[in-house]
């Protein structure tokens, strides 16, 4: 396997076994120490390991029962790009919006940089709006 082709095995690794399986052991295999999660540092922020463990935990508790599909990958050098389709049951706060026990899905575009067989940095576009307009109603927005 090419280095492209083992950073998109990683990436598929992150979605189905650590967020949809919620398997945190595997954190440390699959996220560098200093590991920067953009959702959490902010963009170009610095980091380590433990915002990605404080960013899975508000979203296993709210959407105990996720589910991270990759749809499709395109890789350059050290970037992935996930196209992801993210579902399950709104059990508390997400983007703002009380639990509503409704299910939802929604499609994300995620940036995950890759060095030496782990994630280095990680940012997300979700579809905000879609997501909120399921839970909360198209007045909501």
């Amino acid at each position: 396997m090419s280095t492209i082709e083992d950073n998109k095995a990683l990436v598929r690794r992150y979605y189905h076994e650590l967020v949809s399986e919620q398997r945190i052991d595997l954190l440390e295999e699959l996220i560098a120490e200093d590991a920067a999660d953009e959702t959490v540092v902010g963009p170009g922020g610095a980091g380590t390991r433990e915002d990605f463990v404080g960013h899975l935990r508000v979203l296993w508790a709210n959407v105990p029962d996720v589910r991270a599909t990759v749809e499709d990958l395109v890789a350059e050098g050290d970037r992935v790009i996930a196209f992801w389709r993210i579902e399950g049951t709104h059990a508390g706060p997400v983007f703002g919006v009380p639990a509503t026990g409704k299910p939802f899905s929604g499609f994300s575009i995620s940036t995950l940089t890759i060095q030496d067989g782990k994630v280095v940095r990680y940012n997300v576009l979700p579809d905000r709006l879609g997501i909120i307009t399921q839970l909360a109603g198209a007045g909501a927005h």
